[in-house]
């Protein structure tokens, strides 16, 4: 596959769907990618990537970034509240904030430093026990919740269950964001990011198939 094949893909997309060409961010995510395959990314003039781990993204950003213009940095992993100074000091965007907690940290944080990375809410549309997320019944509360935090909330995110049919689950992120006002919506991966668009993702979230399978780790 490649870069240059998904994107006309997205484009592709957007257009069938009736949306505006490059309404969809394309985040190329980079995780356990041996970095000369991050590096033939950017050379093709990519610059919208998402890590899954804070302390990978601390060894591998900070020169890539001192290297390479006006990189954007998602944070679509889990995020440990012991990790959030880390975070915001590398990311641009985080989009996994999912408990009360984390939270309160992102904001304490933000206060201190006058900034804060757009925030996306992870909503646990399948209700899996082994997966993070806001039930999706404690959505609307919880976005109420970081409002009063005064936090920059962008959208949600959801990652369906593998055995599932996942426009059931776009959808439902989706009627979750309309009825809360947010417009952004990271939803959809390698196998599943062109029903995702038709379904009104903003951001989409492809790995494997711009890179190669990922190394082991």
């Amino acid at each position: 596959m490649g870069l240059s094949q998904i994107r006309e893909r997205i484009a592709r997309a957007e257009a069938e769907a009736g949306r505006a060409p490059g309404s969809v961010t394309l985040i190329a995510v980079s995780k356990v990618q041996p970095l000369e395959r991050v590096e033939a990314v950017l050379d093709q003039g990519h610059r919208v990537f998402g890590e899954n781990r804070v302390q990978e993204a601390a060894e591998k950003w900070p020169a890539l970034k001192a290297r390479f213009e006006g990189v954007d940095l998602h944070l679509i992993g889990p995020l440990q509240s012991n990790k959030v100074r880390q975070a915001v000091d590398l990311f641009d965007a985080i989009h996994s904030l999912d408990r009360a907690k984390l939270a309160r940290r992102l904001a304490d944080m933000a206060q201190e430093r006058g900034t804060c990375p757009a925030l996306f809410i992870q909503v646990n549309t399948g209700e899996e026990a082994q997966k993070a997320g806001v039930m999706p019944g404690d959505a609307d509360g919880f976005v109420a919740e970081c409002r009063a935090l005064d936090l920059p909330l962008r959208g949600l995110m959801c990652i369906p269950p593998v055995e599932e049919e996942p426009s059931l689950h776009f959808a439902l992120l989706a009627r979750i964001a309309e009825r809360n006002g947010l417009s952004g919506l990271s939803m959809g991966m390698s196998g599943d990011f062109e029903t995702a668009i038709a379904l009104g993702a903003t951001h989409v979230r492809v790995g494997s198939a711009i890179f190669g399978e990922r190394a082991q780790g």
